[in-house]
């Protein structure tokens, strides 16, 4: 078998967003701004970043949040509101005007990846639908002028209620009503290699179908043999709800007879309070819904009928939006209080797929380390201690946070781990500490995690370091290609590293 390389920008970049989407799940987290007492920008971010949160989706594209967010690496979906989409609809040049003014303008300190355009249009807004795809395309096409669609995804999220009757999933359809929409969005994602939004909240299946399917099943809890939910025409045994909502949707865009398009779960969460009608709007189950979900999540597998696709989510939010409207519940679905303290334990630095074996763990720089030490020791990894320090340096997945601490951690993890079976020690004059805790971030995986079993065996060529840091900055100042060009590089070697041969076109 022949295959080509093409050496057009748009096919390297299609290819290396292929090798991206395969590295498995991640977990984000909605950040709403219906509240009183908002946080300043410079906070939020902070509460973000103690979080190890990688994934941010913001309902609107505030400049003062996407400035906050500049050199953090948080990968940002961004949103177009329903007012907007009206007019966005209309008109090829507002398009274009904002995508300059809520894209370009932020690009490429502030990591936007995705435009999720409206809130749920279709049922929130019916009339607005008309020119719902019209304003897809249009922002796309602004995209493609500025060079960015490769990097940026557009899509629409859409909510459950779409979706009639979703169990059993194997028979689940869209409402027909929208059909024609629905298929132009369904080829609109097709074409532009983006993803399917969905807004998955097993608390509201729960509540709607008043006892018909156990809590357990809503809260990712183990249920026995004869509560297990099965889907009589395919036999699929399902663990939770929400599994089975996303399936439904897989079933309803197959329906449309299209290649399979990934399903994103913009919005999945638990309220932690409701009014007396709410019994189960309690802080015990958000807690247990909201960590099932992250363990789910971070398992990389996908639902029963798409079990190698990996379901990404966004958590339903990080504060409480105290200025909504309708019952108490609609109010208290944040996971942070403003001050930065969690409402409850939620787990979402470390899962099953991040802790290793306690006899194993990471070393990593020690917080409030001296930070002359610090420098001194990366200094040292990644000189005399031949640590591969490629990953920390500018445009690669280990440069942001751009911090001495960050940059310390990769550095001394990646020197432990290769040399404590003759003898390493992580001390670093006293600077590191070990921990069992994965300190892995989004696409930035340390040495000896077990998300590396997820990347297909792709890792830096050697070629590229170790080189000893020079000068005074905290920053490594090893020469490197542009972004662009390093990815090129990586993806050729990455395939001639395969046995396969290639013809260069």
């Amino acid at each position: 078998m022949m295959l080509k390389i093409w050496t057009g920008s748009g096919s390297i970049f299609l290819i290396f967003g292929m090798l991206s989407s395969s590295l498995g799940g991640y977990v984000g987290i909605n950040l709403g701004t219906d509240i009183s007492n908002l946080p300043a920008t410079s906070d939020v971010v902070a509460i973000i970043i103690a979080n190890q949160i990688s994934h941010v989706r913001l309902f609107d594209a505030d400049a003062h949040m996407l400035t906050a967010l500049a050199d953090t690496g948080i990968e940002v979906m961004i949103g177009v509101t329903n007012e907007e989409v009206l007019e966005i609809g209309e008109s090829a040049s507002v398009a274009a005007a904002w995508i300059n003014k809520n894209v370009a303008a932020y690009l490429p300190s502030t990591n936007i990846t995705a435009i999720s355009v409206g809130s749920e249009v279709l049922t929130s807004i019916p009339n607005a639908a008309p020119v719902l795809v019209p304003a897809m395309n249009y922002l796309h096409k602004a995209l493609v002028a500025s060079n960015l669609n490769y990097q940026i995804k557009v899509s629409a999220p859409q909510s459950m209620d779409l979706i009639p009757k979703p169990f059993p999933p194997s028979t689940a359809t869209f409402n027909s009503t929208w059909n024609s929409t629905i298929f132009q969005i369904l080829q609109f994602l097709k074409n532009t290699n983006s993803y399917f939004m969905l807004n998955a909240y097993p608390y509201h299946g729960y509540i709607i179908n008043d006892g018909i399917f156990p809590i357990d099943f809503a809260l990712f809890r183990p249920m026995t043999s004869v509560k297990q939910i099965v889907d009589p025409n395919t036999l699929f045994h399902y663990d939770s709800m929400f599994d089975a909502m996303v399936d439904a949707t897989y079933n309803s865009i197959a329906a449309f007879n299209t290649s399979t398009i990934p399903v994103v779960v913009t919005e999945s969460g638990w309220p932690w309070l409701g009014g007396a009608d709410e019994p189960d709007a309690t802080v015990e189950n958000a807690e247990t819904y909201n960590n099932n979900l992250i363990r789910r999540v971070l398992n990389d597998s996908g639902p029963p009928s798409q079990p190698t696709i990996p379901i990404n989510a966004y958590i339903y939010e990080l504060f409480n939006e105290d200025k909504r409207s309708g019952p108490v519940s609609k109010r208290n679905w944040g996971a942070f209080f403003p001050n930065g303290s969690s409402v409850y334990p939620l787990s979402l630095i470390t899962s099953d797929n991040s802790i290793v074996n306690s006899s194993v763990g990471f070393c990593v720089a020690s917080r409030g380390a001296d930070s002359t030490k610090l420098q001194s020791g990366v200094s040292w990894a990644c000189g005399q201690g031949q640590a591969n320090c490629t990953a920390i340096q500018s445009g690669q997945p280990c440069y942001l946070p751009d911090t001495l601490q960050n940059h310390a951690s990769y550095a001394y993890n990646d020197y432990y781990q290769k040399m404590k079976s003759v003898g390493g020690t992580c001390d670093f004059d006293g600077t590191a500490m070990t921990t069992k805790n994965d300190p892995s971030y989004g696409s930035c995986i340390f040495t000896g995690s077990s998300s590396n079993s997820s990347s297909s065996g792709f890792t830096p060529p050697s070629a590229f370091g170790p080189v000893s840091p020079m000068g005074k900055s905290s920053k490594l100042h090893i020469p490197v290609f542009s972004s662009f060009l390093l990815q090129c590089w990586l993806l050729y070697w990455w395939y001639m590293s395969i046995s396969t041969p290639f013809v260069i076109a």
